[in-house]
């Protein structure tokens, strides 16, 4: 097994969250892949690097497998390789990745305010794409799909940052708006998944211990 995979099971196996870490570049992907992006730009072989860099984006690719028949999600993808390298991964892309120069050019005034993005800061960067694409697709079973997988990573991220947990009522209210009303997931019987803050569980479990 090449190297570069064995560091890659060592780094999901051993490496534990830690806020005195350095922050994260996009932090929708977590640590450990960013871990590895590090670790890639350490390989000195180029075909070795190369074939580093492929594992990495097939694994953020299995993060979101709902959208992996999406026609631009791995352009995407190649892209945020290369953000998250700092631009320095020397390899031959598949595809043409944003430039440096032109990822720091101030956007358009997106739909939503300022104060909205503020609101809606713990569903993380990703999400807004998310939506986007979900809209822009035809109705039917796979749009339907996208928006639940949507849903569901929107608690996951919202409970993470809020220990009382979230009802799916306020989910669907801010995935309705986010969307400008085309995601209405209202009424029509969808449970989201249940998901544990780990960060609650793990602190209480430590306070036990010591009394």
């Amino acid at each position: 097994m090449p190297a570069y995979l064995i560091l890659f099971f060592i780094y999901l196996s051993i490496m534990d969250y830690n806020t005195q870490m350095e922050k994260l570049i996009l932090p929708e992907y977590g640590r450990n892949i960013q871990n590895m992006v590090d670790h890639c730009l350490t390989i000195e072989d180029r075909e070795e690097r190369t074939a580093c860099a492929y594992t990495i984006v097939n694994t953020m690719g299995n993060l979101f497998p709902q959208l992996r028949d999406l026609s631009d999600f791995k352009h995407i993808l190649w892209d945020h390789l290369a953000i998250m390298s700092n631009f320095k991964l020397d390899i031959d892309y598949p595809y043409e990745v944003i430039k440096k120069e032109k990822l720091y050019v101030k956007p358009e005034r997106p739909a939503y305010s300022n104060s909205d993005s503020i609101r809606f800061l713990h569903y993380g960067k990703l999400i807004h794409s998310l939506i986007e694409k979900a809209v822009e697709m035809d109705e039917g079973e796979e749009r339907d799909q996208l928006e639940i997988m949507i849903a569901n990573y929107m608690k996951k991220s919202y409970i993470t940052f809020n220990k009382d947990g979230v009802d799916d009522l306020k989910i669907f209210d801010d995935l309705a708006y986010l969307s400008k009303e085309n995601i209405i997931l209202h009424n029509k019987g969808i449970k989201l998944a249940e998901f544990k803050n780990t960060t609650t569980t793990t602190t209480s479990s430590k306070k036990k211990k010591k009394k």
